[in-house]
């Protein structure tokens, strides 16, 4: 059953506020979101050392409270309760927008479950921010986010990307950008690429090419800043590629039995139909799967 939120119609009761805060200017703070800030009855921030700076530069002496990563469950059950009691409380990540990779999530999973009200306020967003700046296809795109520190899950998450038409946005520290374009270049081909950082500040950049000269400029300039990585899209070729290669991730034999199995076809004409995808001759893949 659909389950209705009206958000402004019962000011009585407890309601979370998520509200977008600067990603580097300041002057990109909105009206409303000082407005609310100053009204709720307490911010849960993800380091009140970040957001005091900003309460201080807007006047706001609202009470903080700390919701990270590691308190979450804590916290969250803490900041449930109260808002069951009737309180306003406004959440911030340290910059951007809450929710995008922090725990906000899961504190928003919880209120809904209570039925309380979760209101957004629109506001600034680091990859929204780079996507529309790219000269990227905007029509279509897909957020991933850090992808995992270890390079062989790197290949893993990107492996499903072969295929994907959408502009891709990425998020990368500067020590592992390097290695990460690296990974890119080996699993995706080498692409449009746009690099942005430090958005919205005075040294704001963006560095638009290939892939292969993203490496280049990363192997030759001083990597500083957060990154957001913006990248093309698979092309029609390279869809028509990983269709092809769909069986890529199967052994000869699991290939023969996909046949066999999906296809109902007998073993022998499987056994031509692996040999013709995987470019081999059939005796060798009849050797490979009769192998006793």
């Amino acid at each position: 059953m659909i389950k209705s939120q009206k958000s402004f119609l019962n000011e009585e009761l407890g309601c979370l506020y998520l509200i977008p805060t600067p990603i580097g200017n300041l002057e990109d703070m909105t009206f409303r979101a000082v407005r609310i800030l100053k009204e709720v009855d307490y911010i849960a921030a993800e380091d009140t050392r970040n957001t005091k700076k900003l309460c201080n530069h807007f006047e706001i002496q609202t009470p903080l409270v700390s919701y990270h990563e590691h308190n979450k469950e804590k916290a969250g059950l803490k900041l449930v309760e109260d808002l069951k009691r009737g309180l306003k409380v406004g959440l911030v990540s340290d910059a951007g927008m809450p929710c995008i990779n922090d725990p906000g999530y899961e504190l928003v999973k919880l209120c809904l479950e209570e039925g309380i009200s979760v209101v957004p306020l629109p506001g600034a967003n680091a990859a929204l921010t780079s996507l529309i700046s790219s000269g990227l296809p905007t029509d279509s795109f897909l957020y991933i986010g850090f992808l995992s520190r270890q390079k062989k899950d790197k290949k893993k998450q990107l492996e499903p990307l072969k295929g994907q038409r959408s502009t891709v946005i990425l998020y990368e520290s500067p020590h592992r950008l390097k290695e990460t374009l690296h990974v890119i270049l080996e699993v995706l081909g080498d692409r449009q690429i746009v690099l942005c950082r430090e958005l919205t500040k005075k040294f704001e950049e963006f560095l638009r090419g290939t892939v292969s000269d993203a490496i280049d400029w990363a192997t030759n300039e001083e990597v500083r800043g957060e990154f957001v990585v913006v990248l093309e899209g698979a092309s029609e070729e390279d869809v028509k590629n990983n269709e092809e290669c769909w069986w890529q991730e199967l052994s000869i034999n699991q290939h023969v039995d996909w046949y066999i199995n999906e296809k109902n076809e007998k073993s022998k004409d499987a056994i031509k139909l692996v040999a013709k995808d995987r470019s081999l001759n059939k005796r060798d893949v009849y050797a490979e799967y009769h192998e006793i």
